[in-house]
């Protein structure tokens, strides 16, 4: 069974409140417009403000995390990508040459990457924060990818990154060769999915590549069999990767704080399935914000009821999805407090 208490899980409150989303609601249907003009812009207002316990919702330093890690599952070639890639792309993203970087500069996001398990020593450098849990994960394949008290410590290590960062609107990315298939088998576990609908091209395998991927996948479902009733944490250990570990453990502890966190695309759904198996209230705060190219990211959305922002067939990971539909989330909090009402505008309603 589940063993939150001993990685301290956080208290997570519901975002329902049945008269502020009255209020909220109110003043949305009374901005100069017809009713449900703005479509998902105006459900997106109404989460923000249940998010903040605001009719007036701000949106303060928006912090961008990147969580880096190499995984042990990338020895039986599930990755068109050699591992060395990972280091080398963090690498790209402290010289600030990333795609990330670049839509972080565009947008205003302070960036932080985080390594969580790259299998290579890392130079200090100002942008980067240094948990390593061990130099990549176990192949999954022929053993658990971690201990359990590695994932517990993988989770606590991402709430205390999230938990000294300012603002109140958080995006996560990753960064990590084979990190698709570590999220496809969390998918295919904790929500059921058939490990070939679940595994996708990931950095672009051609068929008989993605056939060996999910064969590989399919034998390590079988060495690491299912517990009942679910053992999240369990599951984790096993199956997945210290920047998912990470990267879930951050969305609990942000949820906690109230803040808005944006899910970017496959590998961040993954982690979100994890917190959300924890805590189901941290799902009230999460904002997802794009459908990748990833075969199983639309299983996954499904899952976890979720409709995203954006379909640009992105596939890059980095948290470059998160940050391109930003702009959606400050316009959603832009017509809620700066919009006119019919009785201010003087305009006559129907």
């Amino acid at each position: 069974m589940n063993d939150p208490t001993s990685f301290h899980l956080p208290a997570i409150d519901a975002t329902a409140d049945a008269s502020l989303q009255a209020r909220l609601q109110h003043k949305i249907d009374h901005k100069t417009k017809p009713q449900g003009a703005l479509g998902r812009l105006e459900g997106l207002a109404l989460q923000l403000g249940l998010v903040q316990r605001s009719e007036s919702p701000v949106l303060r330093q928006p912090q961008m995390v990147v969580f880096a890690a190499d995984h042990g599952i990338a020895a039986e070639g599930v990755s068109a990508y050699p591992q060395a890639v990972t280091v080398q792309m963090v690498g790209n993203m402290l010289a600030g040459g990333a795609a990330i970087n670049v839509f972080a500069r565009q947008h205003g996001f302070d960036l932080l990457v985080v390594d969580a398990g790259v299998a290579a020593e890392l130079p200090a450098h100002p942008r980067l924060q240094a948990r390593k849990m061990a130099p990549g994960t176990r192949n999954s394949c022929r053993e658990a990818a971690m201990t359990r008290a590695e994932a517990q410590a993988a989770l606590s290590a991402g709430m205390q990154v999230v938990a000294a960062l300012p603002g109140n609107v958080v995006a996560f990315g990753e960064m990590g060769i084979a990190n698709t298939s570590a999220a496809a088998l969390l998918l295919s576990r904790l929500a059921g999915v058939g490990i070939e609908a679940a595994a996708g091209r990931g950095t672009g395998l051609d068929n008989a590549q993605l056939l060996h991927k999910q064969s590989v996948l399919a034998r390590t479902l079988l060495r690491h069999p299912a517990t009942e009733p679910l053992d999240v944490v369990g599951e984790l250990a096993a199956l997945g990767g210290f920047e998912i570990a990470m990267m879930a453990g951050a969305m609990l502890q942000a949820a906690s704080e109230r803040r808005l966190v944006l899910v970017d695309g496959f590998i961040a759904g993954a982690a979100a399935l994890v917190a959300r198996a924890l805590a189901p209230n941290v799902r009230d705060y999460l904002v997802f914000c794009h459908l990748s190219a990833e075969n199983g990211h639309r299983l996954l959305l499904s899952h976890l009821q979720a409709r995203p922002l954006l379909e640009l067939d992105l596939r890059l990971g980095e948290g470059t999805g998160a940050l391109l539909a930003w702009p959606l989330v400050q316009s959603a909090a832009g017509f809620l407090n700066e919009m006119a009402s019919f009785e201010s505008a003087g305009v006559s309603e129907k």
